[in-house]
């Protein structure tokens, strides 16, 4: 498929996607760039990047990264970040705005910011929190190939209410090892 051509027309996912990624370029993280938006009924209702809080300095105004002086590995300790995700800020922005999410999409994109190298585009377990309980229906990233792929919030719901939402698979993936994630299981 080659985008430049002048018949190109790209799908819905690939426009509001490409939309994100515009977002992205506003992140104030060191590591990676992510933006997000959300649609819903075809409409564009909130958008978001990583970064501080309002009017709070990030990372680029400290010249510095807290993760990254305290060596703590990428997935890990978002707790004592100064970034809030990217899906995170536009749950926030919808509500500041006072919108529904109600049935929304959410598009993410996400890259290493070094070399502009894809990373996988999915929720962290956080996020994927928020999404479920904001009603969100469908979740729409990259893989790290850069491909756009998509969930649907449903079957992540339904897969918690079969298992324990700690054994999440796309936790393993991620953030944690699976003899971490069976200390956390029995509160080790």
């Amino acid at each position: 498929m080659n985008y430049l051509t002048e018949n190109y027309r790209p799908n819905k996912d690939e426009y509001y996607w490409n939309i994100a990624k515009e977002t992205a370029q506003r992140s104030t993280c060191m590591s990676v760039k992510g933006g997000a938006i959300i649609v819903r009924d075809d409409q564009i209702i909130a958008t978001g990047y990583i970064g501080a809080p309002r009017e709070t300095k990030d990372c680029f105004e400290r010249g510095t990264c807290v993760r990254r002086v305290l060596n703590i590995p990428s997935g890990q300790r978002y707790e004592i970040c100064r970034s809030t995700h990217a899906e995170q800020n536009a749950v926030i922005n919808a509500a500041r705005a006072g919108v529904s999410l109600l049935g929304g999409t959410v598009y993410l994109y996400f890259v290493k910011r070094s070399e502009d190298n894809f990373v996988n585009a999915y929720p962290c377990f956080m996020c994927k929190k928020v999404l479920i309980n904001a009603g969100i229906k469908r979740f729409v990233g990259n893989d790290a190939d850069g491909k756009i792929v998509s969930y649907d919030v449903d079957d992540w719901v339904k897969d918690w209410q079969e298992n324990d939402m700690i054994d999440d698979t796309k936790l393993y993936d991620s953030k944690y090892t699976k003899e971490e994630v069976e200390k956390f299981k029995h509160n080790e």
